[in-house]
């Protein structure tokens, strides 16, 4: 028996954050944070700060995929009008205006380049969702958390040494793996619709299951490449 949806507007809500990514990243950046050696209340903060920022990109897909997602995505809240899109917007408004404090709290480098990745995130997937230059965006905006890491402090005061070009490349090379492995799912629609993104073009060249795979292990590979560099090399 097929487990019941969420239908209160709390979780609805929740819901259309997108969550799993929105952990899984905050996830992802807190720990990268405390093996660069951050202090356990730095590391708290960047969790936080990219928590909210995510859940900021995951209700401002949601709203401009709103009739898209009506037609593929029946199950979504929005799509499904069983919430309010007035309801996502305050919180959207709530949450901006929470980021902007928490990313300035890193510092000032560290705040400007984690609201300019949110920035380059949301306003690029809009320009260049359906395009061959859909990784553009992905590329950008994961190759400046390095940035936002290396520059990062605590009370407003960041540091000012940059992070290294090796770990800005190996983040701008998992914004495309993620990008690739995120868009699979969704390509049957999307030739459907005569959409063409990357992910789109690449699968109708090597087939959908054989990008799948190609994607997975280049992801992994990436991942090792990041954790050696961040014990050789290092974040900054």
């Amino acid at each position: 028996m097929p487990r019941a949806l969420p239908t209160t507007p709390s979780l609805l809500l929740v819901r259309a954050a997108h969550p799993r990514q929105a952990l899984a990243t905050a996830a992802a950046l807190a720990a990268a944070a405390a093996v660069a050696g951050r202090p356990l209340r730095e590391v708290g903060l960047v969790a936080a700060t990219v928590l909210v920022g995510q859940s900021v990109l995951g209700w401002a897909d949601d709203l401009t995929d709103r009739r898209r997602d009506t037609r593929r995505r029946p199950d979504k809240p929005l799509a499904g009008d069983r919430l309010d899109p007035g309801t996502v917007w305050f919180a959207l408004t709530c949450a901006v205006l929470l980021v902007v404090p928490l990313a300035v709290a890193h510092g000032q480098r560290a705040g400007a380049t984690y609201l300019a990745l949110l920035a380059v995130s949301a306003i690029g997937d809009r320009l260049l969702h359906a395009r061959p230059l859909s990784f553009v965006p992905w590329v950008a905006s994961f190759a400046l958390y390095p940035a936002f890491l290396a520059y990062g402090g605590w009370g407003g005061v960041g540091t000012t040494t940059p992070p290294t070009v090796v770990m800005v490349a190996l983040a701008a090379a998992l914004g495309l793996c993620v990008h690739v492995l995120l868009a699979l799912p969704g390509l049957v629609d999307d030739h459907e619709e005569g959409e063409r993104s990357l992910p789109m073009l690449l699968a109708l060249r090597t087939g959908t299951p054989r990008l799948l795979v190609l994607a997975g292990v280049l992801t992994a590979l990436v991942v090792a490449a990041i954790l050696i560099a961040g014990r050789t090399v290092g974040l900054t």
